[in-house]
């Protein structure tokens, strides 16, 4: 019941800030100078009559706190409005289809990311001397490296030259697959679809270990930092006093040191789920980087303002599980 109600806190304290960040986009978008519907339609000429009838369809021409409190109505029960550029197409049915493939994009990056930054950390922080020094040169590397040419080079080496991996896209246009939930690895479990999930592992490997590589370097210096630290506490030396043998003493310092790392995880998760866009763009990965790409180059202010809210709900929704994260990792958390 104390976890319960530590959790129903959170979630109640999530509120607010999601709720300021919706604010905060809502009217943003709406003082950016221009018309949007002239914007989106570009140099087409359009009667005036239409262009009434259309900031009417999209409730553009209602008073601004009229419009706020109908699209945050709207948001409440997953309405996020319509394309301006595609008319009469809900802006929900383009998430739907294009978050699964960010989803998978991340988890795979996120697991990548956080297995070479815990390794790499754990043995800068044991070995120390020249390890200790390589392990840093490493992280600040990848930290600095620019995606669209890392991924370019990977592409270069294993695609081009080598021919082990494909360059583009979640899976060969030849191979059907029948889809149950949208995560192609997922799909092809369910449907015992064994030659669809070699060939969806394998348009995974470059984004996801591109985007991991570059994203691990934080881990690095954060796991080693942290971990320095703890294993000099006092709690420690009385271990090793007690005669405890080094690996479970490592087990308990490497728990006591993750608390800034989850804090990271999650920060890192949340910019994935919002959408890796140049890692997306660099290997055509249809997610929902590619598509607010798309959306801003036409110029679909709703379609924009729908992403990026939705976006918003996501990183409300991942900062409440890495709270219950903390309460599970951190026995100093009380409920």
């Amino acid at each position: 019941m104390g976890l319960f109600r530590y959790v129903v806190i959170r979630a109640l304290a999530i509120i607010p800030t999601v709720l300021i960040l919706f604010t905060l986009v809502f009217f943003i978008m709406r003082v950016i100078p221009g018309d949007p519907v002239q914007a989106a339609l570009g140099t087409r000429y359009i009667p005036p009559e239409q262009l009434e009838a259309l900031r009417e369809r999209l409730g553009l021409d209602k008073p601004l706190h009229v419009q706020y409190i109908e699209y945050l109505s709207g948001v409440i029960h997953g309405d996020f409005g319509e394309s301006m550029d595609i008319q009469g197409r809900p802006i929900i049915e383009d998430i739907k289809d294009r978050f699964p493939a960010t989803l998978e994009l991340s988890i795979f990056s996120f697991l990548v990311s956080v297995t070479i930054g815990l390794v790499t950390g754990i043995v800068a922080a044991r070995r120390g001397g020249r390890v200790d020094v390589a392990m840093r040169v490493y992280s600040i590397l990848a930290y600095t490296l620019f995606i669209p040419w890392f991924g370019s080079i990977l592409i270069m080496i294993f695609s081009l030259k080598l021919d082990l991996l494909p360059t583009s896209g979640r899976i060969d246009p030849r191979i059907s697959l029948e889809e149950v939930t949208g995560l192609y690895v997922l799909d092809s479990i369910i449907t015992r679809n064994w030659a669809a999930l070699k060939d969806v592992l394998a348009h995974l490997v470059l984004p996801s270990v591109t985007l991991g590589i570059v994203l691990s370097g934080a881990y690095t210096r954060l796991v080693r930092a942290n971990l320095r630290e703890v294993m000099q506490s006092d709690f420690i030396r009385a271990y090793r006093a007690r005669g405890v043998r080094e690996n479970k003493v490592l087990r308990h310092a490497l728990r006591n040191s993750l608390i800034p790392v989850v804090t990271m995880m999650g920060l890192q998760m949340a910019i994935l789920m919002g959408g890796a866009v140049l890692t997306e763009t660099t290997f055509s990965w249809p997610g929902m980087g590619t598509y607010l790409l798309e959306r801003v180059e036409a110029r679909d202010y709703t379609a924009v303002q729908g992403v990026v809210v939705f976006f918003a709900l996501m990183v409300g929704l991942i900062s409440l599980i890495v709270d219950i994260i903390y309460a599970l990792i951190d026995p100093r958390i009380r409920y």
